[in-house]
């Protein structure tokens, strides 16, 4: 056994030293892995972004409620009466007979983005200080909060980094209507920092939509029984209305982009198999070039299996060293850049792109495979390989 190791740790060896003999086409090899490798983590680092961004905006402990159907806050309509019977739906907090409810109001309006210079929907949230207290980890970065009854908003943090005109003090036109941006704000990069905020009671003015609003978030005693909020909603008539944790609502918003993960694996795999192309006939190339070595160490008496292992083992090291250097492109390139796109709600998220850990091994994963599937034919070549044949060869 001890003999058999040491054969093939030689043959390891022999293939590694004599690369500079074919640096041009090991080089080729690398890169090729790189590419896909980089391309890959890109499309799941943007994945993996957006769905941090919207799942991170969740609790357990708050429900939200729209009209019966709708996927979206901007689908949703629920007036003042539906309102007063979500706050008294079991398990609701109440505090000195006061339920813990925001009823919420969710328009879009334009914004100029910053990298192109176009117009893209950005959503513009009606809520109050009970609403804004049920957001987790919020936190004013800039200037302070919007007075009831005025137009003053305060942006989030995505806002001000993808979107030109926000910034403190500026006076924004949206229709006929002008507001002054008074602060800004944060939520530890979630999905509500690609809002704007301001009092819910001044947007239902304006957008004429009476005492209605679109959404109603309501926060939950500890252990509270979803199931039985659904039955309270099943046994009031009134009640045309589904109901959420908000994780789950935005774990479902969060699948819109899944597509791009999707996409971005099958780019992989079609240029993966023009990588594996290349790198088959590198290995081949390589196998080739060590005839006379590979015919001499079997005729000393080394195994076929030494020389089937050393090969496959050349041909995962190139494509591993591409894999590091496809994963170091894109973390460099990518990871923590921050971009927006559509979410379900017909509004830009702006979301940064995250390469987790996770992900670097998918793309480890994909660069060992293109090794493997390009090294174990010409592997099995040199292990086959006649050693009288190999010697005319070289003759």
């Amino acid at each position: 056994m001890s003999s058999f190791f040491s054969q093939t740790l030689a043959v390891i060896n022999m293939n590694l030293l004599s690369l500079p003999r074919r640096l041009w086409m090991s080089l080729a090899m690398i890169l090729a892995s790189a590419v896909v490798v980089s391309i890959l983590l890109a499309f799941l680092a943007m994945a993996k972004g957006f769905e941090v961004t919207l799942e991170g905006a969740g609790s357990k402990n708050i429900a939200i409620f729209l009209r019966s159907g709708s996927a979206a806050e901007l689908n949703s309509v629920l007036s003042k009466t539906q309102v007063n019977l979500i706050e008294n739906a079991p398990g609701v907090i109440k505090v000195e007979n006061v339920a813990n409810v925001s009823g919420e109001l969710f328009v879009i309006v334009d914004g100029l983005k910053k990298s192109t210079q176009t117009e893209a929907n950005i959503p513009l949230r009606g809520t109050s200080e009970k609403g804004i207290k049920m957001r987790r980890n919020f936190k004013l970065t800039q200037g302070r909060m919007f007075k009831t009854g005025t137009n003053e908003m305060i942006v989030g943090e995505g806002i001000l980094r993808e979107f030109d005109g926000f910034d403190m003090g500026q006076t924004v036109r949206f229709g006929k209507t002008e507001w002054i941006v008074v602060g800004a704000f944060s939520t530890k990069g979630n999905v509500f920092e690609s809002e704007l905020w301001a009092n819910v009671k001044v947007l239902q003015s304006l957008y004429n939509r009476g005492s209605s609003v679109q959404s109603v978030r309501a926060r939950l005693e500890d252990g509270a029984d979803l199931e039985l909020i659904k039955k309270y909603i099943e046994n009031e008539p009134q009640l045309n209305v589904d109901v959420q944790t908000e994780d789950e609502f935005f774990a479902m918003q969060g699948k819109s982009l899944s597509y791009m993960a999707i996409f971005g694996k099958v780019i992989s795999s079609i240029m993966a198999l023009g990588a594996l192309a290349g790198a088959l006939n590198t290995m081949y190339t390589s196998v080739a070039d060590r005839s006379k070595e590979i015919a001499t160490l079997r005729t000393i008496g080394f195994s076929s299996t030494s020389a089937f292992i050393g090969t496959l083992a050349e041909s995962l090291a190139l494509s591993a060293i591409g894999g590091l250097m496809g994963a170091l492109a894109a973390y460099l390139l990518f990871d923590g850049m921050n971009t927006s796109t559509l979410g379900g709600g017909f509004t830009q998220v702006v979301f940064s792109f995250n390469l987790s850990a996770d992900l670097i091994i998918q793309g480890m994963l994909m660069a060992l495979a293109i090794g493997f599937f390009s090294g174990v034919f010409p592997a099995w070549r040199a292990a086959r390989m006649p050693v009288l044949a190999a010697f005319r060869a070289e003759n």
